[in-house]
């Protein structure tokens, strides 16, 4: 039984001081590198990516425009509190009751289809269509209008970290974009 012990302690011992195999092998194995000449002629050597990282890029943060109405930021945010985590296909009515609780329109908008949200915003709220073909580069409280062909469309309002409408998303509508909308 004394043989056993002292054979059991000896056993565990020598496991708990000498390193795992493994582990030796995956700090001594140094990272493969690539190397190429630049168009320069300069020699130049990367790092070859051995895993996949899905969704790894990351799109910028939005930002605010001076000459945008402050009250639209102020929409944004009172859209980013009210939204869902999914969509409850109401994204225009929440547009719209975010720009009255913000004090940026007077009344609430008329239009019952959400594509039709940019030309009423332009003629009666005084808006304008923003020079703007990518929805990642629309300023933070900006109104996106989406359309789509027999489908009402989709809106949303560009916030700093994604957009929002009933509900909050990382990444624009993949509609085709009629255009971008802000008040000055």
């Amino acid at each position: 039984m004394r043989k056993l012990l002292t054979l059991t302690f000896v056993i565990l011992g020598s496991a708990a001081i000498c390193p795992h195999p493994a582990m030796a092998l995956r700090f001594s194995a140094p990272t493969p590198k690539f190397n190429y000449t630049d168009p320069s002629g300069k020699k130049q050597s990367v790092e070859v990516v051995d895993q996949y990282y899905p969704k790894k890029i990351v799109q910028p943060i939005a930002k605010a425009a001076a000459q945008i109405d402050p009250k639209l930021r102020r929409a944004a945010t009172i859209a980013e509190e009210r939204a869902r985590a999914h969509s409850l296909s109401k994204c225009w009515r929440f547009v719209k009751e975010a720009l009255v609780a913000a004090g940026v329109v007077k009344s609430r908008p008329q239009t019952p289809l959400a594509k039709q949200a940019g030309q009423e915003l332009v003629n009666n709220y005084g808006f304008k269509k923003l020079p703007v073909s990518n929805p990642y580069e629309a300023p933070v409280g900006s109104v996106l209008v989406y359309g789509a062909k027999r489908a009402p469309g989709h809106v949303e309002i560009r916030t700093e970290t994604g957009f929002v409408s009933d509900f909050r998303s990382k990444v624009p509508s993949r509609r085709p974009l009629i255009g971008v909308f802000a008040k000055s």
